[in-house]
């Protein structure tokens, strides 16, 4: 609690007063206070909690990576190394006002000697965690009984007209005087830093740091009300012994008022240490995260040395020092202290987001021995009142902590990404619940056992042989539904300026191609024949019409005949060459941008029944009617069905462990035999084509044509042209109504 309170009670009390109050415009500043405690409460009971699951060195840093991801992680971990260090030089260049205060002739000291206190902390802390801690515990001691003492002091002495209005809510500027003071409480989650180094964390930590928090808000709230009430603060701006911003020794002047010399010179003296407190704390904690980001592979491998005198990582705690040292030398600290606020609420937000993360994913191994309280609400108003809060820091500020995320994700890409495969609960959580979505939808496809209705379009373009293999395939697919299969012959005719009525399909002998196009003989409908009869060599079956239709626009004449008679498939044939003719107006273009049912594209090369099926997806989880089609197909011919997909070749072992559990999942769904192989590779194309390359028959999903396909690439396309079996390319029917933006997420989670 000693680190926490100490992390906290510093420049904040001493110094923010009073200009939160100049923002806030009067006494509604102990009011900000105040809020600024209750909107932290949320990331408190949440890193509480995952500190107790995981009592390691890094704090917040830890909870963000191994919740969110190593991205994330990195951002929450180099911003929190910069802003305590940001912190540290702030505080111990910020008692300039008190030591003026009674010396003001060692002013331009100042430097030096904010730079030798910087030197020796770094010292004690590379001695000992335990001697920092214990010194922590001294210099908090003093700080809260001189503070106590202030405010003992000051209550009869306060004035009751410069305190009204101090809870009034309708103050102008009273989030903006809220998001001022909100780095006050920034170091309240600092002792999850030191966890490992913590006894018995599983209770100490979540006492320590809710028990700081109110213990500190409740000091805060108290002593600003009581220097509020004892100094008239727009007369000491006038009297020039405050700026016009606020910013002076406000502490300093108030118990001037009510304390004497002496209390005046203890108030000076917790000033401070307060801010030496501050510095220690804020460069005990800076020093924990570039030792846990090394352990975990997000920086260099020195950083985690840990020495076997002192027993701390020194070269991590004497780089922060010197970081710090640096900063007072050489950086503007007011204008740092400004946007550290920012970047603090960020992280805020980032541990409230972690703690969802591990919650929703479901991750076996998290067993907090405490838990947060009103969960999911308490984690979604600490998300939520964060964005609000951010809104008021200012742009100077809000730019600065983007900048250093910007830098931080640079980091993670140029250096991390190529060192580590990890990711974060939450994204293992999202890709598990892509899966089970996929696997309802699959199950429920599969369960309704309804009949399946089939157009067979073919032009005067469509080769014979082809032709007869898309009415094999038909067969196939609606054999065991018992759906009905239309093979509709589309003769386009020129342009005519006058009709005698609408285009009709009346029914015709089944062609030649047709008589013998299954491997078991095809029912033909009775009245399909001019005859009556049924075609000599055909089977029991009478599940196939024959019509003719003659157009102007084939691809037009096909989808309105589709909808007329509310087909469940259109089966045609792939035409390459309008892949490669954006402009063009081709049939597949057409149908597949405005068919109301789900599409089916051949390509023809010599099929005459299957062994082996290879079902492939390009991107995200499979289709459900594409395995519908393909499991249809295998149960006709008797064929095993081989489950194809790809992983990048650096997936993380969470990545591929999800991903073989959704083929595992699939195979109990499907109603023939299957296989499944899960493909490590960066080339989905040339590992999907290697493996699929064995089949009779591959199933895969239909791309982009035209200028979407040319600008966003066409990968199932490309396997397609590069094996030698055939294939068909399913697009389901609520395909095309996929946005761009979910087919990309579902992609990322699944194959990249």
């Amino acid at each position: 609690m000693a680190i926490a309170i100490g992390a906290m009670v510093g420049a904040g009390i001493f110094i923010l007063p009073g200009v939160a109050y100049m923002a806030v415009n009067g006494p509604a500043v102990v009011l900000a206070f105040l809020l600024a405690g209750i909107l932290i409460l949320p990331a408190a009971f949440s890193a509480s909690e995952m500190a107790t699951a995981m009592p390691e060195d890094g704090g917040s840093y830890v909870f963000v990576e191994r919740g969110m991801g190593p991205l994330l992680g990195t951002i929450a971990g180099v911003g929190n190394w910069f802003m305590l260090s940001f912190k540290g030089a702030l505080a111990l260049v910020g008692g300039v006002p008190y030591l003026v205060f009674i010396a003001p002739g060692i002013a331009e000291y100042i430097i030096p000697l904010a730079v030798a206190l910087a030197i020796f902390f770094t010292v004690i802390n590379i001695v000992s965690a335990k001697s920092a801690g214990s010194l922590q515990f001294a210099i908090v001691g003093v700080m809260i009984v001189a503070l106590g003492y202030f405010i003992v002091g000051g209550v009869p002495s306060i004035v009751p007209e410069q305190t009204a209005g101090a809870w009034n809510f309708g103050s102008g500027g009273l989030l903006a005087a809220t998001a001022l003071v909100f780095i006050s409480y920034a170091g309240v989650i600092k002792i999850s830093a030191v966890a490992e180094e913590v006894k018995d964390p599983g209770k100490t930590i979540p006492r320590a740091m809710i028990g700081s928090l109110v213990l500190t808000t409740a000091l805060y709230v108290a002593v600003v009300y009581v220097a509020v009430g004892v100094i008239d603060i727009p007369a000491a701006i006038e009297a020039g012994d405050l700026q016009s911003d606020g910013e002076g020794p406000i502490m300093a002047l108030a118990a001037e008022q009510v304390l004497g010399p002496i209390g005046t010179a203890v108030i000076v003296a917790a000033a401070l240490l307060a801010l030496a407190s501050t510095a220690n704390a804020g460069l005990l904690s800076a020093s924990r995260f570039p030792f846990a980001m090394a352990r975990d592979g997000l920086a260099p491998p020195s950083f985690e040395r840990v020495s076997d005198r002192f027993s701390t990582p020194v070269l991590s705690v004497a780089v922060s020092g010197g970081v710090v040292a640096l900063m007072i030398i050489f950086l503007p600290i007011d204008q740092v202290a400004k946007f550290g606020s920012a970047f603090q609420i960020i992280v805020f937000i980032l541990v409230n987001l972690a703690l969802i993360g591990f919650r929703e994913g479901a991750i076996d191994e998290y067993d907090p021995v405490f838990t947060s309280p009103l969960y999911p609400w308490m984690q979604t108003f600490g998300i939520v009142s964060g964005l609000l809060v951010l809104t008021q820091v200012g742009l100077v500020p809000f730019a600065g902590a983007a900048f250093i995320t910007a830098v931080s994700i640079a980091y993670f890409y140029l250096y991390v990404r190529p060192r580590t495969d990890r990711e974060g609960a939450a994204r293992t959580g999202v890709r598990k619940n892509v899966g089970e979505t996929a696997l309802k939808r699959t199950t429920d496809l599969f369960d309704e056992r309804r009949r399946y209705d089939t157009l067979v379009a073919v032009t005067d373009d469509t080769p014979p042989e082809t032709s007869a293999q898309m009415l094999r395939l038909a067969v196939e697919i609606s054999d065991s539904r018992g759906g009905d299969i239309t093979v509709g012959t589309f003769k386009r005719v020129p342009p005519r300026t006058f009709t005698a009525g609408d285009t009709t399909s009346p029914r015709i002998d089944p062609p030649e191609w047709a008589v013998n196009a299954t491997t078991s003989p095809v029912g033909i409908d009775d009245d399909s024949r001019s005859d009556g009869g049924v075609q000599e060599g055909a089977g029991a079956l009478s599940n196939v019409t024959f019509r003719e239709t003659e157009t102007e626009d084939p691809g037009r004449a096909v989808v309105e005949y589709a909808s007329f008679h509310e087909e469940d498939f259109i089966m045609l044939e792939r035409r390459v060459e309008e892949l490669y003719e954006p402009y063009r107006r081709g049939l597949n273009k057409y149908v597949l941008k405005n068919a109301p049912c789900a599409v089916l594209l051949v390509e023809d090369r010599g099929f005459d029944g299957a062994d082996e099926i290879a079902v492939a997806t390009n991107s995200g989880t499979y289709d459900p009617v594409k395995l519908l089609v393909a499991n249809e197909i295998a149960e006709g011919t008797g064929a095993t069905l081989t489950l194809l997909q790809t992983v990048p070749a650096d997936a993380s072992d969470e990545r591929r462990a999800v991903v073989q559990e959704y083929h595992d999942n699939l195979r109990r769904i499907l109603t023939v035999d299957a296989d499944s192989r899960v493909l490590e590779t960066d080339d989905r194309v040339e590992g999907l084509s290697r493996f699929a390359e064995s089949a009779d028959l591959l199933v895969t999903t239909t791309q982009r044509r035209g200028l979407q396909g040319a600008v966003f690439g066409r990968p199932g396309d490309r396997l397609v042209d590069s094996v030698d079996c055939s294939a068909v390319m399913v697009q389901p029917p609520d395909k095309r109504q996929s946005g761009l933006i979910q087919r990309a997420i579902i992609d990322r989670m699944f194959n990249r």
